[in-house]
């Protein structure tokens, strides 16, 4: 009788949703990933449409808005 090798399947990656903290699948299957919901997802999108994600920056010396022109 021949043995076959069957891989076993990695368990299921849990990681923390970077919005609430709670556990969320790291899967194919969870449609939000890496967020637990639709809600979470929303809400991070939220904070990057009203720029509260922003990096800083040195202040330059030329102003913007007339270098613009």
């Amino acid at each position: 009788m021949t043995e076959k090798f069957i891989p076993a399947t990695p368990a299921p990656r849990i990681v923390p949703c970077p919005t609430c903290g709670g556990d969320s699948l790291f899967a194919p299957s969870n449609l939000w990933r890496p967020f637990c919901s639709e809600r979470c997802r929303q809400i991070d999108l939220g904070h990057w449409s009203d720029e509260s994600f922003r990096m800083p920056a040195p202040p330059t010396t030329v102003d913007e808005d007339d270098a613009s022109k």
